[in-house]
């Protein structure tokens, strides 16, 4: 990945282009390579290279795209085709400090960014002897180009200092590429950025390293480095070779790659069998019955099964920079994958599952075999398995959930002339879902049939599928059924019907009249029940049966058709046609009575709860895009259903989300059609269990709330989110199904999508690298605001770039809602959403408040003037003095709430960018961070923290340069706010909810009062509508007043245990580990001595 995200001339230089044989390094001599730069390149102006163009596009969200099943070609392509026959940056792996460091001293060109946004092309490499960095070319003094490395105190990595902050380019600057050496006395920093993030991270690596052991560092790597895992290689070779019944020495080829297999199966066969043949001829060992040694084995092994971004990973948290210990792991797990109430037993119990080696296992050390295994396990996946499970409340209306749905249940392909089958009951039912179609028509022998009419679908036995029906019913979710009877049936065969649904299904089907409650009963209150939507007579009717109107989606098809070829009629709407319903079978339809929609007000002063409306895709986008408001509110009482539109004759899918960001409970899929919209489908019902209900947002769901469904702005009561996303690699990734250019070449990128409401959906895409499926390294990293979080999903897609038109090679679609933060694999699936073996994606995922990511802060910016230029919610008037009287006794209170929340975010985030961490980071890296770089010259601490207050003070040691001053008072800043949070939270929550009880007692005499101002017409729909709104800011700014709270709660408890973690406390009695909250706000355990935030 190019350091810039501009094209730049030299964005292809990797490090293989300097590795020419220097002329003199003793003297800090450079390449050949770099006096071509010297001579290239003056000191004394900047190099810039950027076509400008790409670099603006970047930060452009790109448009949507149909479904790539449908549609392979990608819109809005930001990048052009290219055609390499070069490898990728290096064709050896680093997987040891040993090869950072030699790389260090053979030298890379770096960018240097200037206080002044000027940037400058240098040669940078370390001298032979290992004490001090240099860089050609330089207007200075040969001795004064350089840094000695006694002098530098901290590497950091990102655009995480002043300088790059400040610059004119900083989004320019790629944050994987971008770091900075701090050293001197007076903490100067030299901030670089490399054309890569392998760069990038061999020179962190290695002066890190070399920070730690000097000139020495190699001599320590010489006689230490790698051996857990070289003696465990040698035994697990060993074990291997004494097995050859033989006895010659060495292992058979077959036996060699089966045993890299065993620990790396997603390694392809032929190419470890092309690598030993390959080192055989090298070694010129080309003898009948030849075997593998020992020595080829541990080269191949190295080569195929090291990942070299896991190593860097790795020395980030290694205080051996070779393994990782139970302190460093659970510092690891703690920091970035979100773990609570982690203790060196919990880390040494991972590292007996992972840990490879015996000795690793006994000594408690966990190598790189070991961690990439961890990483790569279940643990470590992207879903959190708490949602494995129902962990949503399921005791509210049915109409509060979204509902799981088929159409054409019976169908396996197109519904025009595919093939019916009762497997198409028994895969929805098994894949979770809830409500099923049952279209029944007159059969031979008096039985009537399933099928979709006026079709050539051939039809199945009614009997056969209530059978399947009643034995699936339940097997992966207890929670209630919901038949779609499409009734087309004469009345002897509708009695037929009656026996086969009361025989087969007995007393699981749901016949209690409905009571006069104004909400339906829970899916809780229903479980292992089944529940029929169709046609009912009225209540009064007490003949043996009657007349209603019919509801046929399958004749539409043959009408849509037919009207292609056809003079329109005068009446575009005829009456419905009416036919005999047998009062014994409308008995059987209680809670979903099939209702036909007339418009919003008739449903609101008629319809019933039980009652419910069936729509057509192309009238439910209709009503969707004209009245979004409307069809919400309609949402919040009744159940509606809206199925695929009959011109879908190829049984594609409607996006579901376009529904159900209105609220509609039940999108009936066609679940037989693969594809991007039931790759939605599937994730999004993938979050409670699989249960096949899903809770809608609390928005959708409260009385009196002001939502949007088409709203493009933040959403009034909801606090944004940033989601950022770095993509770093990806394993074996297979070639494109069918394909056959290129041979087995394959040349991989990854699209990043957000579906959810129409402010929150983009994508962004990463570069394409060429010719490597097995281990192509991205390392790109993209930022996203979620308006709606509860709406949100997150799709990646790789796609193999090609000139022909890019192919699927897999995909991986989840809901925000179960996404687990830090470093996390992605299982890749096909089209027809089977599991990939062994392909992944590996990526770091962080969520964090709109205030906590982003853009830096102007450093030094005071509260006063931070006011001034923020944003305050506004309520708004209905021209009602009554009410607009006591919303106004809000508006200050809501002022104040935002002051407090903003006030301690913002001094949280420059606490963050001073400890020189990412907008990511939360409170624990931050302190973690500081531990590294507060030590005086004789070891000692400059800065402890006091554990025994209310809040944890940050006390100095001693004289402090200016960056450790600043730090202090911002942290003592970040404490006045988060106290301020704590004390005064509370009040102003109680006082906004007591206005909120208040006004809503004005609700239901709202058009009344309206009518006493003179209000008529849209001026009372537009009143209405206010009321809505400012309820809803209440109710949101009194949501987030808590949230504020314990968010400083968990800010202060972060604080407290990587204080003590990093050995940053001043030593006290009854202090002990405080546990911070689980990602849900669970509580832990108390620490004995918290008072306060800590209580």
């Amino acid at each position: 990945m190019s350091g810039w995200r501009s094209e730049s001339a030299d964005a292809g230089t990797s490090l293989d282009a300097h590795r020419e044989e220097p002329l003199s390094n003793g003297n800090c001599s450079v390449t050949d390579a770099a006096k071509r730069l010297q001579k290239e390149s003056s000191c004394e102006s900047p190099t810039w290279e950027s076509t400008g163009s790409d670099s603006a596009s970047a930060s452009k969200a790109i448009p949507r795209r149909s479904s790539l099943i449908k549609d392979g070609s990608r819109a809005g392509r930001d990048r052009k085709k290219t055609v390499s026959f070069s490898s990728s940056l290096s064709e050896k792996k680093i997987s040891s400090a040993t090869d950072c460091i030699h790389s260090m001293v053979e030298g890379s060109e770096l960018k240097k960014i200037r206080p002044n946004s000027r940037v400058y092309q240098r040669y940078y490499l370390l001298d032979a002897g290992l004490q001090a960095l240099c860089w050609e070319p330089s207007k200075k003094e040969s001795d004064k180009a350089r840094i000695s490395l006694a002098s530098i105190r901290e590497v950091r990595t990102g655009r995480n200092t002043e300088t790059f902050r400040t610059s004119g380019v900083y989004e320019q600057i790629s944050e994987d590429c971008a770091f900075s050496i701090i050293y001197g006395d007076i903490y100067e920093n030299l901030d670089l950025v490399a054309n890569s993030a392998e760069v990038a991270n061999i020179w962190v690596t290695g002066l890190r390293y070399l920070m730690q052991y000097g000139k020495h560092a190699l001599d320590m790597l010489a006689s230490s480095q790698d051996s857990l895992r070289l003696g465990w290689l040698e035994q697990l070779f060993s074990s291997a070779s004494n097995r050859q019944e033989d006895g010659a020495e060495g292992v058979c080829l077959e036996s060699a790659v089966k045993l890299i297999q065993s620990v790396n199966p997603g390694v392809s066969s032929s190419k470890l069998e092309h690598r030993f043949k390959e080192l055989q001829r090298v070694r010129e060992l080309m003898e009948k019955n030849e075997r593998v040694t020992k020595q080829d084995f541990i080269e191949v092994f190295h080569d195929f099964c090291t990942r070299p971004e896991i190593y860097f990973l790795l020395v980030q948290f290694s205080s051996n920079k070779e393994y990782l210990d139970t302190k460093d792991l659970m510092r690891f797990l703690e920091a970035e994958q979100g773990m609570a109430q982690v203790s060196e037993e919990t880390s040494l119990k991972l590292i007996q599952s992972h840990e490879p080696s015996e000795e690793g296992r006994q000594q408690g050390y966990l190598s790189l075999d070991g961690f990439t295994s961890y990483l790569t396990s279940a643990e470590c996946h992207l879903f959190d398995w708490e949602h494995k499970t129902v962990c949503q409340d399921m005791s509210q209306p049915l109409s509060h959930y979204y509902i799981n749905s088929s159409h054409n249940t019976y169908l396996i392909e197109d519904q025009f002339r595919g093939p019916s089958d009762i497997s198409g009951y028994i895969r929805a039912l098994k894949m979770g879902c809830r409500c099923v179609e049952v279209d029944v028509w007159d059969g031979p022998n008096e039985e009537p049939v399933v099928c979709t009419g006026h079709t050539l679908s051939p039809p199945l036995a009614l009997r056969c599928v209530i059978e399947a029906i009643g034995r699936f019913a339940f097997v992966a979710s207890e929670y209630p059924l919901i038949i779609c009877m499409e009734n087309h049936c004469t009345l002897p065969q509708q009695k037929a019907m009656w026996k086969h649904l009361i025989g087969i299904l007995g007393d699981r089907l749901y016949t209690n009249p409905p009571h006069g409650d104004s909400y339906l009963p829970s899916p809780h209150a229903l479980r292992h029940r089944i529940l029929l939507r169709g046609k009912k007579l009225g209540p009064s009717w007490d003949g043996e049966e009657g007349e209603v109107s019919e509801e046929d989606e399958g004749a539409e098809v043959c009408q849509r058709i037919k009207a292609a070829n056809t003079i329109p009629q005068s009446n575009p709407h005829p009456p419905s046609k009416r036919f005999q319903l047998l009062k014994e079978l409308s008995d059987l339809v209680t809670l979903c009575r099939s209702v036909q929609f007339v418009d919003f007000q008739t449903s609101s002063k008629n319809q019933k709860p039980w009652e419910m409306c069936s729509f057509h895709e192309s009238l439910a986008v209709r009503l969707a895009g004209e009245s979004p408001g409307d069809f919400v509110n309609h949402n919040k009482h009744f159940l509606s259903r809206v199925y695929p539109s009959p011109m879908r004759i190829d049984s594609s899918n409607m996006n579901p989300q376009d529904l159900w960001k209105c609220g509609c409970q039940i999108v009936s899929m066609n679940f037989q059609t693969a594809g991007l919209m039931m790759d939605l489908n599937t994730a999004w019902f993938r979050q409670n269990g699989n249960c096949g209900y899903v809770l809608r947002p609390a928005i959708m769901r409260q009385e009196v709330s002001y939502f949007s469904a088409d709203t493009r702005d933040t959403v009034p009561g909801v606090s944004p989110q940033l989601l950022h996303v770095k993509v770093i690699s990806g394993q074996n990734l297979p070639k494109p199904r069918g394909s056959e250019a290129k041979g087995d070449v394959v040349d991989p990128y990854v699209y990043v999508e957000i579906h959810g409401i129409p402010a929150d959906c983009t994508e962004r895409r990463t570069r394409t690298v060429t010719q490597n499926g097995d281990n192509p390294v991205f390392d790109e990293s993209f930022e996203f605001q979620i308006n709606l979080p509860e709406l949100a999903m997150v799709r990646f897609v790789v796609l193999d770039d090609d000139f022909i038109g890019d192919e699927f090679i897999g995909q991986y679609t989840i809901s925000l809602e179960c996404l687990q933060p830090g470093y996390r694999h992605v299982p890749l699936q096909s089209l027809t959403g089977e599991e990939l073996p062994h392909a992944k994606l590996f990526v770091h995922v962080a969520l964090t408040n709109r205030r906590g990511g982003g853009k830096p802060h102007k450093r030094g910016l005071s509260v006063r003037k931070a006011r001034k230029g923020r944003d305050y919610t506004a309520l708004r008037d209905l021209g009602i003095r009554a009410v607009d009287e006591i919303f106004k006794t809000a508006a200050p209170l809501l002022r104040e709430a935002t002051d407090l929340r903003e006030n301690m975010q913002n001094c949280v985030a420059v606490f963050r960018e001073l400890c020189g961490v990412s907008a990511v980071a939360n409170l624990m890296q931050c302190v973690l961070a500081l531990s590294s770089r507060v030590s005086a010259p004789d070891g000692t601490p400059l800065l402890l923290f006091d554990l025994r207050e209310h809040y944890p003070t940050l006390e100095p040691q001693g004289a402090l340069p200016d960056v450790l001053r600043r730090v202090v008072s911002t942290y003592e800043m970040m404490v006045q706010a988060s106290r301020a949070v704590m004390e005064l939270s509370d009040g102003l929550y109680e006082r906004i909810l007591h206005i909120q009880t208040t006004v809503m007692e004005f609700h239901e005499k709202l058009q009344s009062l309206a009518a006493k101002e003179g209000l008529r017409g849209r001026k009372v729909s537009r009143a209405l509508e206010s009321f809505s709104w400012n309820i809803t800011i209440l109710k949101g700014q009194a949501d987030l007043l808590k949230h504020a709270k314990a968010e400083v709660q968990e800010n202060m408890k972060q604080v407290h245990d990587a204080a003590l973690t990093g050995n940053l406390t001043k030593e006290c009695r009854g202090v002990t580990r405080v546990r911070s909250q689980t990602r849900r706000g669970q509580e832990d355990k108390p620490a004995t001595s918290s008072r306060g935030p800590l209580a």
